[in-house]
């Protein structure tokens, strides 16, 4: 059998002269490809001697660092499951995803070491290992004694790579399984598809424990031996200073907007450019026509997920344009209504899909799973799509009760279950309000039950604060006597929306 392990595809895409510079960065140490190499088969040969064997799940919740994209190369590398988990999340939260993942390992920052590591005995992890973001920590340290060599390990096209959890619409997230022809096929297709050539470099600023920063962007630069610039956060000075010495940039649309707000994004700034890529939520079309006014650059806006990576994308050749997400990649799409039956051009319906890069399941959920894809295979996404006379996709809303909020996912059920949880509340009902900044800003309604005198916005807040991430949290809350309803008793969260959008 041949081997479909991911590693296998980066390492014969890696420069015949390996000491060519793979990541560097002003905050950084510079890495060979060599280096990546020899320190990824030492990480791995430590999480095989940790007890981690082909299959099982390695749980990591670090800050971005080199090292971080080496330990996710090393499981690869040993056959083992990858599982990023944002850095924002609080103790409620991973207890849930060791809980329902069950990893072998997890490697965590040395500073929440002791939290992680009560959480860990509680769930069944065996083994927790440290890194923290300057690359240091017991993962690097034992690493460092083990051999540079490793035989990459024999996995299948439908062998598990990675378990990304995605917020639910229940409240509970849900492990989307990605397996190696999954990520292996999606970044082939937009390796082709945004022309990557000889000599580019990619300026790195997004996180890498979600789609975009990890299999996105750096899938691409691996299959091209291309350099990083990697920044370990985004600073719009940063960028800009960077910029001259790379050639593509991926970002959310929020890093346009602050790219924007600097007297030095010009032409001139951009003058080594090739390619800039938006995702992750919507680009306003004030946001696409100022960047071009300003640059000379078309951002080019594609539309993906976590469930299958990169779905649609426009043309690098030819026209990008302004609210639309073009055209598919390698995937056979239909737009279709509720009941399933294909809607014709132009009418709006729930955009399915069915190709490679789709995802194995959900993890653990066997009944999820079948809801979600058609008796013919196709995944339904979910969100609303309407494909216009010019060929070109418009996603148009989501079906699904998504917030997106600086490019995150926020699924308003899992914030209202944890509000409704909180004493004083007899219910709540969470919806998103536009945002110059974020996209969009998470906004609670919460209907007081009368055992708790004087219920007040700021206790609902620091409530909240205690359980989830911050940028679950919202923004603003309203304390209300009763949530509206429609005849069946649902709540009617387009009054909600229009509330909360005249109070901006």
């Amino acid at each position: 059998m041949q081997n479909k392990n991911l590693y296998d595809l980066f390492d014969a895409r890696f420069p015949e002269d390996r000491t060519q510079t793979a990541f560097e960065g002003p905050e950084i140490a510079t890495y060979s490809f060599s280096d990546i190499s020899e320190a990824s088969a030492q990480m791995a040969h430590l999480l095989c001697a940790s007890g981690a064997e082909p299959g099982d799940r390695v749980a990591v919740q670090v800050a971005k660092s080199v090292e971080a994209v080496i330990l996710y190369l090393a499981c690869l590398r040993a056959g083992l499951v990858y599982l990023p988990l944002n850095t924002a999340y609080k103790a409620a939260e991973i207890e849930y995803f060791l809980g329902d993942a069950t990893p072998a390992i997890v490697v965590c920052d040395p500073a929440s070491l002791q939290e992680i590591a009560g959480i860990a005995e509680k769930t069944g992890v065996a083994k927790v290992l440290t890194l923290d973001g300057e690359g240091r920590g017991s993962l690097t340290d034992h690493a460092k004694k083990q051999d540079t060599s490793f035989e990459t390990v024999a996995r299948g096209a439908d062998d598990l790579a990675a378990i990304l959890y995605t917020s639910g619409t229940t409240g509970r997230s849900k492990g989307a399984m990605l397996t190696h022809d999954n990520l292996a096929s999606n970044a082939l297709s937009l390796h082709r598809a945004w022309h990557f050539e000889k000599g580019d470099v990619l300026l790195h600023a997004l996180p890498i424990f979600h789609v975009h920063g990890l299999f996105v962007a750096l899938h691409c630069a691996l299959l091209n031996a291309s350099k990083v610039i990697f920044l370990t956060k985004f600073d719009a000075e940063t960028v800009l200073d960077n910029l001259p010495q790379s050639t593509v940039f991926m970002g959310v649309p929020t890093f346009y907007v602050r790219l924007l707000a600097e007297p030095g994004l010009t032409k001139e700034a951009c003058r080594n450019m090739r390619l800039f890529t938006a995702g992750s939520a919507p680009l306003l079309e004030e946001t696409f026509t100022a960047f071009e006014t300003r640059t000379g650059h078309v951002i080019l806006e594609r539309y993906g997920m976590t469930e299958a990576g990169m779905i649609t994308t426009n043309p690098y050749e030819g026209a990008r344009k302004a609210g639309t997400v073009g055209f598919p990649l390698d995937n056979d799409v239909r737009i279709a209504g509720e009941d399933g039956k294909i809607v014709k051009d132009g009418e709006i319906g729930i955009l399915e899909i069915k190709g490679p890069n789709v995802f194995k399941g959900y993890w653990q959920m066997p009944e999820k799973t079948a809801a979600e894809f058609r008796p013919d295979g196709y995944f339904i996404t979910g969100d609303m799509c309407r494909k216009g006379e010019d060929g070109y996709y418009r996603i148009v809303g989501r079906s699904k009760d998504l917030i997106i909020s600086g490019g995150y996912n926020v699924y308003p059920k899992e914030i209202e279950s944890f509000i409704d949880e909180m004493p004083g509340v007899a219910e709540s009902a969470v919806v998103g309000r536009a945002h110059p900044d974020f996209g969009e800003a998470v906004v609670a309604f919460v209907v007081p039950d009368g055992t708790v005198k004087s219920l007040k916005p700021a206790d609902v807040t620091a409530f909240i604060k205690e359980k989830l991430s911050n940028f679950k949290v919202p923004k603003q809350v309203y304390i209300v006597d009763d949530l509206p309803r429609n005849t069946m008793g649902k709540v009617q969260k387009n009054q909600l929306r229009d509330r909360a959008m005249a109070d901006t």
